[in-house]
This record gives structure tokens, C-alpha cells and sequence, in this order.
């Protein structure tokens, strides 16, 4: 059945849906910022767990290049 409301009710029940509306846009754009920042912690955290594990390699060769130096030197 079809039911016909009143201007006012028309009229409430289209202000309502606008601000529903607008909530739950709101809601998206929250959600899409939480899921970039999320994003953005994981890379800098892959990031900052290549640029240790380089700096560690890097500080191994170094380390076994100086005793070996140091080896031969003897």
C-alpha cells in the first residue's frame, strides 16, 4: 500500500535523508583517511625495516672488511 504524508512529513522525511546522507558520507571519508594512514604506517614501517636491514649489512661488510685489512696487514 501506498501511503501519502503530509507536506510537513515530506518535507521532514527529505531533510532526514539529507542528513543521513551527509553522515554517512562523513563516515566514508573518515574510513578512507584511516585506511590511508594505516596504509602509510605499513609502508614507513617496511621502509624502516629495509633501510636497518641495509644499514646492518652494511656495517657487517664494513666490520669483515676491516679485520680482513687488519688480517693481512699481520
Amino acid at each position: 500500500m501506498t501511503e501519502t504524508y503530509s507536506k510537513s512529513r515530506q518535507r521532514a522525511e527529505i531533510a532526514f535523508g539529507n542528513v543521513q546522507t551527509q553522515f554517512f558520507a562523513k563516515n566514508q571519508a573518515a574510513e578512507e583517511l584511516e585506511s590511508d594512514a594505516q596504509s602509510q604506517q605499513a609502508k614507513t614501517l617496511r621502509l624502516r625495516e629495509a633501510r636497518l636491514a641495509r644499514e646492518h649489512s652494511n656495517r657487517s661488510s664494513a666490520t669483515s672488511a676491516l679485520i680482513a685489512k687488519r688480517a693481512r696487514a699481520r
